[in-house]
Formats: C-alpha cells, sequence, structure tokens
C-alpha cells in the first residue's frame, strides 16, 4: 500500500446510520481537526409497490450535522448500489457539499444505460456527479486527507474510501461471518473482486474497516465495524489463507442460487443519475421495469 497516503494517526468520528429497510449503513464521518464531515452511502426511503419517495433517513442525518454544528464537504458514493437509492441530491440540496463516485461509473452508465433503453438525453460521461475519483485519487475534508482505492469485482466502479485509519469498504467486504458480496451484476466479476479484497487487507491490521450492509448472521445482532487484521484472519470467504481458485469457485456457486435484490430496478435507475429520479418526456418522476433484461 505504499503508493497510497494512508496516516493511521488520524481518528476520525464516525457515526452510524442503520437503514432497517434495506440493511444499509450510511457514515458521516468528521475530521478530528475540524469542523468538516462527510456522508458515505446515503439513503433515499421508497415504498415500491406504491411508487412513493420519502426522507426519513436522509433527515435524520441532516438533523445530526445540523445539530453538531459540522459542515458537510463530501456525499460519497462507493458504487452504484443495487438495493438501496441514493438520497445524495436531496442531502446536496439541504446542506452543501460534492458529490463523488468512482471514474468508472460511466462503465455502469453505458451497461445499464442499454438495459434500461435510455435515450440520448441520458449522459453517459458521470457529468450527473460532482467528483470522479481514480484509484489513488485523494481529497480534503477539512484537515483531513482521504483517498479512493479501486475495487472492482462487486460492479466495476466500486471504491473503498479511507479517511485516517477508517475504511468505509461498500460491499467490497461484509463482517467476518458475512463474508463477501455477489459478483454476478452485470460488469461483475469473482475474481476481480478477490484480487480487490486482497488489496484492501494490505491495509494496516488495525485500520478500521466500516460495511455498508449487514444482515445479522445466525440471527446476530447487526454489526458494521470491523479491523483489517480481523478480517484477514476470520472472513469465512477469503479469510486464513482461502485461495483465489477456491474463493471463485465458492462465489461462482453462491451467486447462482441468489435471486435479484428487492430494490435493484430502482436502484440502478436512480444511483447512475447521482440519485436524481428520471423522468418522463413531461418531465414526471417515472421508472422503468425492463423485462428479462437483468
Amino acid at each position: 500500500m505504499s503508493n497510497y497516503p494512508v496516516d493511521m494517526s488520524v481518528t476520525p468520528d464516525v457515526k452510524a446510520f442503520f437503514d432497517p429497510d434495506t440493511n444499509t449503513i450510511s457514515y458521516v464521518v468528521k475530521d478530528p481537526g475540524s469542523n468538516a464531515c462527510a456522508i458515505v452511502d446515503s439513503v433515499m426511503d421508497i415504498d415500491y409497490a406504491a411508487g412513493r419517495i420519502t426522507y426519513g433517513h436522509a433527515d435524520e442525518i441532516i438533523a445530526w450535522i445540523t445539530a453538531n454544528g459540522l459542515k458537510l464537504e463530501w456525499i460519497i458514493e462507493t458504487h452504484v448500489h443495487a438495493d438501496h437509492l441514493s438520497a445524495a441530491p436531496y442531502i446536496q440540496g439541504k446542506l452543501g457539499g460534492k458529490i463523488g463516485i468512482g471514474d468508472k461509473i460511466m462503465v455502469v452508465q453505458n451497461t445499464f444505460g442499454k438495459i434500461f433503453n435510455e435515450g440520448t438525453e441520458f449522459q453517459r460521461d458521470g457529468s450527473q456527479f460532482d467528483a470522479l475519483f481514480k484509484d489513488g485519487d485523494s481529497y480534503q475534508i477539512g484537515g483531513m486527507t482521504a483517498f479512493a482505492i479501486y475495487t472492482p469485482g462487486h460492479t466495476p466502479a466500486c471504491m473503498v474510501h479511507v479517511m485516517g485509519n477508517a475504511a468505509f469498504v461498500g460491499d467490497t467486504l461484509f463482517m467476518p461471518d458475512g463474508g463477501s458480496a455477489r459478483a454476478d451484476f452485470p460488469g461483475g466479476d469473482a475474481g476481480v473482486l478477490y484480487d480487490s479484497i486482497q488489496k484492501v487487507l494490505t491495509l494496516p491490521d488495525d485500520m478500521r474497516l466500516f460495511m455498508c450492509h449487514d444482515y445479522g448472521p445466525n440471527g446476530r445482532d447487526i454489526q458494521w465495524e470491523t479491523t483489517v487484521g480481523d478480517e484477514k484472519t476470520h472472513n469465512i470467504h477469503v479469510g486464513g489463507g482461502k485461495t483465489r481458485d477456491d474463493f471463485i469457485k465458492f462465489r461462482t456457486e453462491r451467486d447462482k442460487q441468489l435471486g435479484m435484490p428487492r430494490l435493484i430496478i430502482p436502484s440502478l435507475q436512480v444511483n447512475m443519475r447521482a440519485g436524481e429520479v428520471p423522468t418522463d418526456k413531461d418531465g414526471r418522476p417515472m421508472l422503468k421495469v425492463p423485462v428479462n433484461g437483468l
């Protein structure tokens, strides 16, 4: 990891917000030396059956930032999520900040622009976002330097964001007893995911890792924080010296048994637009349902 600006002396304050409807954990990450903060992986609420969008989860985060006198500088998306909708533009409208994602968003936009039969008005250049990160790119949250690590495999645009001694892994890893995320979405690859996980596991053993999802395996309480050392030793899919071939075999067989995420159709359409809901020709919010397309 010598090419990345790791600084374990910086300990940001991390506040987690769990969304039980999608088992997503969003984070507010505060620079310890100022009132600057970032949000990682926000959630917009949707009643899919009713076609109704609300903002209770985002409002909780906004209220917490406001009550603590913080200044929002970044709204980070670790990837284009397939299981929840981003509230990034709603939060940005209330608190400001820049919306950032990995630059391979353009690969995702091209792939799903075709699946959802988007017209030429849908830009596939990532311009819906304020910043597109490449591997190793750094940015500032107050006086704290953060940086992005490119970690494809779950999707082509996944990135892990490291802020001081805290890394936000998106869906690249789950808690040790949860293992890893699927790799069978368009553009996913189990072998590439294994390689990305190994890259993350070369961070210092005491680096704090924060998950984007947890499902409480075997009935345990929801958890979202672990360490690199714990993952290396105990992760049921990649820990304890499991090989790349072992992982590919397991992940491929496991993924064949999984159904599509409940919110994949609205999530992809919204999240590849940086959280904006698409509209029809008359400007009305509208989602599409591709038949036999996923």
